[in-house]
């Protein structure tokens, strides 16, 4: 477990499932000798061998007056995912949540910066056969455009996520569909990083005059600090996704913000530093 604390703010990170390698979906130009060329990314972010390590999970945000969980995964026993392993998984996010974060009942808030199959699978889970909100007293926040899309794309698994964790919520009435610049709380906002969906969004967070921003797909992996050219095969505009990835970039060393990775394995979070060649590299 890896804990924040950003003025009034504390973030606290739930994984759910680690891995390394496997990089042809999310990242096709980072083999592994393209990896080794960059000895900066070991050991959190690479194998020796040039293998990428990743991360998936789900950050709970607690301000003076919400909880707030920031993308939820997988999903226990989900199945028809791009991904073979990502099918049937029995896993422990539920209790580790529960354990050092907040039980599920308290959430007042599920943010999803985008609808992919690894960022909103657990908003429903099994309960007697049925899929039910794991969050039953939270309202779940999607972007408008970004669910218009995904309402109608179908692929990569979208199809099979409505049906098990989104429809659910909207039969229990417990969506909202807001802006892609939402003022969520005082200290959380939604910010636009277009490209990867056509509705995605990052996560601002600002108490006390110190700034975060958790990503999202904007960026999948610190490999894209120095190459932000490298896009990932799931991207909808790969060209958009590559220019809002070097703005940010460029926004984030500028301003010192910190950068918490939705995908980032190890110390998941640092601040954005040139490297004096047009590229840059993760603080931690």
């Amino acid at each position: 477990m890896s804990t924040w604390t950003l003025g009034d703010i504390t973030i606290t990170k739930i994984t759910e499932l680690e891995s390394i390698g496997n990089t042809e979906l999310m990242l096709p130009q980072a083999t592994p000798e393209a990896v080794r060329r960059l000895p900066w990314l070991y050991p959190h972010f690479a194998t020796e061998q040039g293998l990428l390590r990743t991360s998936i999970h789900s950050f709970v945000v607690m301000t003076p007056t919400r909880r707030i969980i920031a993308d939820t995964g997988l999903g226990n026993g989900k199945q028809g995912r791009p991904v073979p392993a990502w099918n049937g998984l029995d896993g422990r996010y539920l209790h580790d949540l529960t354990e050092t974060a907040s039980p599920p009942e308290a959430i007042d808030i599920v943010l999803c910066t985008h609808l992919h199959v690894d960022h909103a699978g657990w908003d429903t889970r099994m309960v007697n056969g049925t899929w039910v909100p794991t969050f039953p007293n939270a309202r779940h926040l999607f972007a408008r455009t970004e669910f218009a899309h995904a309402q109608e794309a179908g692929g990569q698994g979208t199809s099979e996520l409505f049906a098990d964790s989104v429809s659910p919520l909207i039969e229990a009435g417990l969506i909202d569909l807001v802006a892609t610049d939402e003022q969520i709380t005082p200290e959380v906002r939604l910010v636009p990083t277009l490209g990867h969906t056509p509705g995605h969004t990052s996560v601002l967070l600002e108490s006390r005059g110190e700034h975060a921003l958790i990503t999202g797909d904007f960026i999948h992996h610190p490999v894209q600090f120095t190459h932000p050219e490298w896009v990932s095969g799931g991207d909808h505009d790969p060209v958009q996704a590559v220019e809002t990835r070097r703005s940010m970039l460029d926004e984030l060393a500028r301003t010192r913000a910190l950068l918490i990775g939705t995908h980032f394995s190890g110390p998941t979070a640092g601040h954005v530093a040139p490297t004096g060649d047009g590229g840059y590299e993760l603080e931690s």
